[in-house]
């Protein structure tokens, strides 16, 4: 999966913005340092991007539909069977 470096970005500014004036000098190792484990967690966690979603939902739905239309035809030929 390909992680969004944009929103890692958004988010190592966001913690590095909040950290206190004293700190400014090391707020660039500070964003390296955050940047690396924020982007390590999201690998681990096996995230899939919203378009991977919404074309999986996508997906998902055809093939219910699909099965949907199989099982009622499935029951009309039971049915013509039986008469």
């Amino acid at each position: 999966m390909m992680i969004d470096t944009k929103k890692i970005e958004e988010v190592v500014n966001s913690i590095t913005n909040a950290l206190p004036p004293g700190l400014v000098q090391m707020q660039a190792d500070a964003e390296k340092n955050i940047r690396s484990a924020l982007t390590a967690t999201f690998n681990k966690l096996d995230l899939v991007t919203r378009e991977e979603y919404d074309v999986q939902t996508q997906v998902l739905h055809r093939t219910r539909e699909k099965l949907e239309a199989l099982e009622k035809r499935v029951a009309e030929m039971e049915a013509n069977k039986n008469n």
